[in-house]
C-alpha cells in the first residue's frame, strides 16, 4: 500500500474547507491511504482521526501514524457509526470531518479486490474483504432475480440498458457461474454499445454492484447524520462525491439542514414545523477541480466537493 499511486482528489480544496487550526480535532472518515489526514496534520498542530472499515487502509494507517508523534489515530470500523467509534475512545464532539466517497484508488489499483474492469480478478468488491459473512458482487450476479438485477444496475448505476444487461447475466450464469471481473465486462461489452464519450460500457454496471454490496448509499446518509452530531458550533464538514446519485444526497441534506430546501410547491400550505438551521452553508454549488488536477489525475475529473459550517443549533431528536 504504501507503493499506491493514490492521488488524494480536491486535497487542497478540502484543506480550505475545513481551515485547521493547531488544537483542533478533525476526522478523516474515509482514510484509505490518508491523503486528507497528511495534510491536515501537516496544515495545523491538529489531532486527527481516521476511520475506516478497509483491514489494509487500517493497518497502513497505523503504521503511518508512527510520524505523526500521537497526532494521527486510526479505527476501524463504518464511518456511519463515527460517533460510537469515537464515543469509545472519549471523542465526543470534532472541529470537522472530511468525507471522500466511493472506492479508494488502492481498492480499484488491486485486481484481487475485484473492484476494476480493467483487470482480471475474483468478482468480489468488498470494502472490508475480512468480512467472510459480506456478500460480494459474484453472490449478487449469481442469485439475484433477474428483474431484481435488473433493478440495481438501473438505480446505482443509472444503466438505460440495465434489463438487457441483466437478461444477458442470467443467461451466462445459468451455464456456469459468473466468478471473474473480465468475465463480467466482457458480456456487458457484448450488450451495450460503447458511448460516443468513450466511457467504457461495463462502467455503470460495476458501480452499481459496487454500491449495492457495500450499501453506500445508506452509509452516506448515515454519515452525514453523524458528523452533525459530532461537528461543534463553527465546526465544518467537507465531502468529495464522484457521481450524481452521492452528490445528490449531500447536496439535499446541506440544504435541508440549512433552511434552504426548497419547497415542493409555493401553494403548499407552511405549518410552522421550521426547523432551526444547523448547518450554513459558506459557499452555494459544487466546487469542481481545477484543470491541471484533472489532467494530472483523470479520476478526479468527476469530483464536486460541498462544504458547510456547524450552527451552534441542537441537533433535533428523530421521532
Amino acid at each position: 500500500m504504501t507503493d499506491s499511486p493514490h492521488i488524494p482528489v480536491m486535497v487542497n480544496e478540502v484543506v480550505e474547507a475545513l481551515a485547521p487550526r493547531d488544537g483542533a480535532v478533525y476526522v478523516d472518515a474515509t482514510f484509505g491511504a490518508g491523503g486528507y489526514s497528511r495534510a491536515l496534520l501537516e496544515a495545523a498542530d491538529c489531532t486527527v482521526w481516521g476511520i475506516d472499515r478497509d483491514p489494509l487502509a487500517v493497518t497502513f494507517g497505523r503504521d503511518l501514524s508512527k510520524s505523526y508523534q500521537g497526532r494521527l489515530t486510526v479505527l476501524s470500523g463504518r464511518y456511519s457509526d463515527m460517533q460510537a467509534l469515537l464515543a469509545d475512545v472519549g471523542v465526543g464532539q470534532i472541529d470537522g470531518v472530511a468525507l471522500d466517497l466511493g472506492v479508494s484508488s488502492m481498492q480499484i489499483d488491486d485486481p484481487q479486490r475485484g473492484f476494476s474492469f480493467r483487470a482480471d480478478g475474483p468478482l468480489d468488491m468488498r470494502m472490508n474483504s475480512a468480512d467472510a459473512d459480506a456478500q460480494t458482487a459474484a453472490d449478487v450476479v449469481n442469485r439475484m432475480a433477474e428483474q431484481e438485477l435488473a433493478d440495481v444496475i438501473y438505480t446505482y448505476g443509472e444503466e438505460r440498458a440495465s434489463r438487457k444487461i441483466a437478461k444477458a447475466i442470467v443467461q451466462l450464469r445459468e451455464k456456469a457461474p459468473i466468478q471473474r471481473t473480465e468475465e463480467l465486462a466482457g458480456l456487458i461489452r457484448r450488450v451495450v454499445r460503447q458511448s460516443k464519450d468513450g466511457i467504457d460500457p461495463a462502467t455503470r454496471t460495476f458501480q452499481a454492484l459496487r454500491i449495492y454490496v457495500n450499501e453506500e448509499l445508506l452509509e452516506l446518509e448515515k454519515g452525514l447524520v453523524a458528523a452533525e452530531s459530532l461537528l461543534a458550533p463553527g465546526g465544518r464538514i467537507a465531502v468529495v462525491s464522484f457521481h450524481s446519485l452521492e452528490d445528490r444526497r449531500v447536496k439535499l441534506f446541506l440544504q435541508d439542514r440549512a433552511g434552504q430546501a426548497p419547497r415542493p410547491s409555493r401553494h403548499m400550505p407552511d405549518h410552522g414545523q421550521t426547523m432551526v438551521p444547523t448547518f450554513r452553508l459558506i459557499k452555494r454549488g459544487a466546487v469542481k477541480p481545477g484543470a491541471q488536477e484533472t489532467s494530472d489525475n483523470p479520476r478526479a475529473r468527476s469530483a464536486r466537493l460541498r462544504w458547510a459550517e456547524r450552527t451552534d443549533a441542537t441537533v433535533p431528536v428523530a421521532a
